[in-house]
C-alpha cells in the first residue's frame, strides 16, 4: 500500500507492506485523513518519544473491509477514535494512553488496522473529507467545552484562537448547545469568517483594550483556550466571578507571573483538558449527528501533495481542517 512515511531525512510517499490485523482489529480502506498540529510538531522533532519511521495522522475516514469479530461494521463508512488506551478513569487518561499516529501507524496511508473499540460509523450527513476532519478536533473540543468546561445552555463562552480545527469545532458545538459565543484571534479575516458561521461577537487580541471589548460582550462564564502564555492572566480578568477557564493547549507557552490572587478572589476554576475518553468520543458523535454539525474544511490535498498541506499548517494559514485524500 502507499503511505506517507516520516524518516530521519524527511517525509515521502512510499510503498509499504499492508498492516497485519489482530483478531479484534478492523481493517479500514482509508479515504481521507486530516492534519493536526501534532503531526507538524513531530516532523519538527518537537514531540516527546518520537519513533521513526512513522506513518503520521490521527484523523481518518474510510470503509471497513475486514472485521471478523465485528461483522456489523463490514462495508460501513467509519471514523476512528484517535484516543488509544485512555484507561478506566473518566477524569483523566492513564499511563498507557497514546494518540493514533506515532508510535502506532497513523491514517496517512491507504489502509490501517485498528482495534474495533475505536471504530465508529461515520455520521451519514458528512462527506468523507468532512468526516475525516471530525475525530481529534471533535473529541478535544467536546471534552474541553462540555466535560471539563461544563458548558450550559444560555451561558457565554469565549473561544480563543479561532480558525484552528478544535476552536472552530468548539464554536460549532457551543452554538448548537445554545450558548452565546465570543471568539478571538489575531486575524480580522478569520474573525469575519467566524461571524459568518454564527459567532455572536468577535475580538482581535492585537487591538488596544481587547479584554475590555470582550468583557463588554459578557459576562463570560467560560473560556476555552489553546493559547496559554500571558493570555491566561487576561482571561482571569475577563471571566466572571465563579467562572471557568478550560485549557487544552499552550501555543504561547508558559504563563508569566500567573495572577493567582485573581483566581482565588474571583473563585475561578482553571481546568486542563486533553483529547477525550471513549465515552467522550461517542457522546461527541451523537451530538454532531443529532445537530447535523459539519466540520469546517480548509482545503483538500492529495497524498502526493501532502508536503504542501504540512506547509500550510506550519504557516498558520488555515481556517478549519486540512484534509488529505488517501485513495
Amino acid at each position: 500500500m502507499r503511505a506517507l512515511v516520516l524518516n530521519a531525512d524527511g517525509m515521502s510517499v512510499q510503498d509499504v507492506d499492508a498492516p497485519e490485523c489482530a483478531d479484534n482489529d478492523v481493517r479500514i480502506r482509508l479515504r481521507a485523513a486530516a492534519l493536526n498540529h501534532r503531526d507538524v510538531y513531530i516532523t519538527e522533532g518537537k514531540y516527546a518519544k518520537i519513533v521513526l519511521p512513522a506513518i503520521l495522522g490521527s484523523d481518518g475516514c474510510g470503509e471497513a473491509l475486514q472485521a471478523p469479530e465485528h461483522a456489523h461494521l463490514a462495508g460501513k463508512r467509519v471514523v476512528i477514535d484517535p484516543s488509544l488506551d485512555w484507561g478506566d478513569n473518566p477524569r483523566a487518561q492513564g499511563q498507557h494512553f497514546t494518540v493514533l499516529g506515532m508510535p502506532t501507524q497513523g491514517t496517512l496511508a491507504e489502509e490501517i488496522c485498528i482495534d474495533a473499540r475505536y471504530v465508529h460509523e461515520a455520521p451519514s450527513h458528512l462527506t468523507e473529507e468532512q468526516a475525516a476532519a471530525l475525530p481529534l478536533a471533535g473529541v478535544t473540543a467536546w471534552r474541553a467545552l462540555m466535560v471539563q468546561g461544563a458548558l450550559q445552555a444560555g451561558e457565554t463562552v469565549l473561544i480563543t484562537g479561532i480558525g484552528g480545527g478544535v476552536a472552530l469545532m468548539a464554536m460549532q458545538l457551543a452554538l448548537a448547545a445554545g450558548a452565546r459565543v465570543i471568539v478571538s484571534s489575531t486575524s480580522d479575516a478569520k474573525l469575519a469568517r467566524a461571524a459568518e458561521l454564527g459567532a455572536h461577537a468577535t475580538v482581535n487580541v492585537r487591538s488596544d483594550g481587547w479584554t475590555k471589548q470582550a468583557s463588554e460582550h459578557g459576562p463570560v462564564d467560560l473560556v476555552v483556550d489553546s493559547v496559554g502564555g500571558e493570555y491566561i492572566n487576561d482571561y482571569t480578568n475577563i471571566v466572571r466571578p465563579g467562572g471557568r477557564i478550560a485549557v487544552y493547549g499552550a501555543s504561547r507557552g508558559m504563563v508569566p507571573n500567573l495572577n493567582i490572587h485573581r483566581i482565588f478572589w474571583k473563585q475561578i476554576t482553571l481546568v486542563g483538558s486533553t483529547m477525550g475518553s471513549q465515552q467522550d468520543f461517542a457522546d461527541m458523535l451523537t451530538f454532531v449527528t443529532s445537530h447535523r454539525i459539519v466540520p469546517v474544511v480548509d482545503s483538500v490535498h492529495t497524498l502526493d501533495a501532502a508536503q504542501e498541506a504540512f506547509e500550510r499548517m506550519r504557516a498558520g494559514e488555515q481556517f478549519g481542517k486540512i484534509v488529505i485524500q488517501c485513495r
